[in-house]
């Protein structure tokens, strides 16, 4: 494919996002590497075509590896060199020692998440390539994930740090293969620069990256690896619609509790009655991710069999059956709060447990 398609495909793909609910004007997170730099560049081409404001560019200094405050530096001197305000965000405070991956991942989305909180930026453009998407894939893949966490990276998705559910990350090249873009880079005479952390064996995507050879030759291509994720996206979602409508038919949010037709919850398809359940713990709880699983199967299966005899706890809530005057729902109606907080003395707040018969 020519590169000189590609800024035909970016446009289209802008679109896509913006249609997505993606926000502008937006930052750019930008390390260097060549994903990064050709995502600063397209971006910076299509909002002065659109006649949009510019992009602001986020570099982040992670001090992880020599040399690591020349290259943010350079980042910034290539942003100004084009014309875009660029701002270098620097990762202090001891390192870890082990972890090191997820670590760095999650000091790069805090500190840009600070920033974009702190100058009314509500959208982190990234540049996830085709070849990010298959890699995800397989390294959830490894873990065990189930269909949520093999499906395919959104276009526009959620932030990838807690506390910052205000903000999104937006993800254009998805699409658009990695090598697709270095070859667009060469053909302006671009440079860029290999993170030394993307060649250490002690990542999983690095081992990844490296075993890409063998799998191609198998029929694993990240064309078809992204494509199966995209599949799989498509089944999320539409678990995503039912869970929706059980939510809306079967649940009351009323502030700091949920009443919910338990009835309803136990009639629905076990996997959107789990769904449903995690999502209102999670509401209720106020805590970013899922319940365990196997402890979430557990009481889903306590009330769609008629179990729940006494409340129980789970992620940090109370469940329950509601007395008869909070029984909106009928005879069956559950009642989620949260979980008595335990004070020093050994006693605890009672309040929300005169809720729940």
């Amino acid at each position: 494919m020519s590169t000189d398609s590609l800024a035909a495909d970016f446009d289209a793909a802008m679109a896509r996002s913006l249609a997505h609910g993606a926000p502008w004007p937006g930052a750019v997170a930008v390390s260097g590497g060549g994903d990064s730099k050709a995502l600063m560049l397209l971006l910076a081409e299509w909002a002065r075509a659109q006649s949009r404001t510019l992009p602001i560019v986020l570099t982040v200094d992670h001090g992880l590896v020599p040399g690591a405050a020349r290259i943010a530096q350079n980042v910034v001197k290539d942003a100004h060199r084009i014309g875009l305000k660029a701002h270098r965000l620097v990762w202090k405070g001891i390192k870890p020692s082990a972890d090191i991956e997820a670590a760095a991942r999650t000091a790069r989305y805090h500190l840009m998440g600070r920033w974009c909180e702190a100058h009314g930026v509500k959208g982190l453009y990234v540049a996830h390539t085709l070849e990010d998407q298959a890699e995800t894939f397989l390294l959830r893949l490894a873990r065990g994930s189930g269909l949520d966490g093999l499906a395919a990276m959104r276009t526009r998705g959620a932030f990838p740090a807690p506390g910052f559910e205000r903000l999104c990350v937006v993800r254009p090249l998805l699409k658009i293969s990695r090598t697709r873009l270095r070859g667009w880079l060469e053909s302006r005479r671009e440079s860029w620069v290999d993170d030394p952390m993307n060649a250490d064996p002690r990542f999983a995507r690095t081992r990844i990256r490296k075993a890409w050879p063998a799998l191609a030759a198998a029929g694993l291509s990240p064309v078809r690896i992204a494509a199966a994720a995209d599949h799989l996206g498509r089944a999320r979602d539409a678990l995503e619609d039912a869970t929706a409508e059980v939510l809306e038919a079967g649940c009351r949010f009323e502030g700091a509790r949920v009443l919910v037709d338990g009835a309803r919850l136990a009639a629905a398809p076990p996997e959107i009655g789990l769904r449903a359940l995690a999502h209102i713990l999670s509401h209720v709880s106020g805590q970013a991710y899922r319940p365990r699983f196997e402890r979430l199967e557990r009481l889903y299966r306590a009330i769609a069999e008629g179990e729940l005899k006494s409340a129980r706890t789970l992620h940090g809530c109370r469940i329950g059956r509601a007395r008869k005057d909070a029984s909106i729902f009928g005879p069956f109606t559950l009642i989620i709060v949260r979980e008595p907080v335990r004070r020093r003395a050994g006693r605890t707040t009672v309040a929300v447990r005169d809720q729940i018969s």
